[in-house]
């Protein structure tokens, strides 16, 4: 990467940070990645302006949370954008919380909790920002994200803002609009109900006691690894396949719920992605089905 750019970039982050060979497995759940040649965070709406004007034309990749990314060990080639925490505030208005998309969802559960405004439960124990949970319409337990979006702002990579309303964010199975199109999440609207604190707690413990007991929350990974097929279960196909506790180098397939791939001890970003291959390979040829990944690739594999 030519240092004019990174120059550049350094002169127009203020606020936020430019940081070279920036460690990927600080950035993501799985906590494996090598490194990108250049971690920009814009903390702002100008300084993210300002930082898509000097990347047109150059190779930049947006990351959130890191919550369903599988970096490859090569790292990045290029610039990592991630939205700093000034992108993060939460605001109260009535019925509704107005939301950053760096905000994580757990985040913006407390404050659904605190003004005992309900809707937003599900999404507590989602480890992702939202602005990821939205290019996703990330759910869990029967609730996902188009159920409680109304309005979302973007900013497209010119620079230009707009906003959309829920119906215009196409959403529908771990998709929305933006896996087609060039948009940032820079905030949205939240639409939830009056309710009763208590119940609502009461709600959210029920799911994180159920996480707790189903889930392997002790090992890093990217939460559930695969899209649920049409009419099937996903973990039900691999353990099928007799995969359950499956592994590849330091990579497993979960004992406790075969939908989750880990990072049991020391994995690799190729043993997790070798390990994925195998298991799709694997359940197509034991039941017939394709499954494709929840988890996004980034970088050379």
């Amino acid at each position: 990467m030519k240092k004019e750019l990174i120059d550049q970039l350094s002169s127009v982050i203020v606020n936020g940070h430019v940081r070279m060979n920036e460690p990927m497995s600080a950035h993501t759940t799985f906590k494996t990645g090598g490194v990108a040649d250049v971690f920009v965070e814009p903390s702002g709406i100008e300084e993210l302006k300002e930082t898509l004007k000097l990347l047109q034309g150059e190779s930049f990749y947006l990351i959130g949370n890191g919550s369903n990314l599988l970096v490859s060990d090569d790292g990045l080639r290029g610039v990592a954008l991630h939205l700093a925490a000034g992108f993060g505030d939460i605001t109260v208005k009535e019925n509704t919380l107005i939301c950053g998309a760096a905000a994580t969802l757990s985040q913006i559960a407390r404050t659904a909790l605190d003004n005992a405004l309900s809707g937003f439960e599900f999404a507590a124990g989602i480890p992702g920002s939202l602005g990821g949970a939205i290019v996703m319409n990330a759910g869990a337990y029967d609730g996902e994200m188009k159920q409680v979006v109304k309005r979302v702002k973007l900013m497209n990579y010119a620079g230009e803002i707009v906003e959309k309303d829920a119906e215009e964010m196409q959403f529908s199975y771990r998709h929305s609009i933006l896996k087609e199109q060039q948009w940032i999440v820079l905030e949205a609207v939240i639409a939830l109900e009056a309710g009763d604190k208590r119940k609502i707690k009461e709600k959210m413990d029920e799911l994180a006691q159920k996480r707790r007991e189903k889930q392997p929350l002790e090992y890093p990974s990217a939460g559930s690894t695969f899209k649920r097929p049409k009419g099937y279960f996903a973990a039900k196909l691999i353990e099928d396949a007799g995969l359950k506790g499956f592994r590849i180098g330091g990579a497993q397939v979960s004992s406790k719920h075969a939908g989750f791939v880990i990072n049991e001890h020391n994995a690799t970003s190729a043993d997790i992605y070798a390990l994925i291959k195998e298991i799709q390979r694997r359940v197509e040829e034991n039941a017939g089905v394709a499954i494709e990944t929840e988890v996004i690739c980034l970088g050379k594999f």
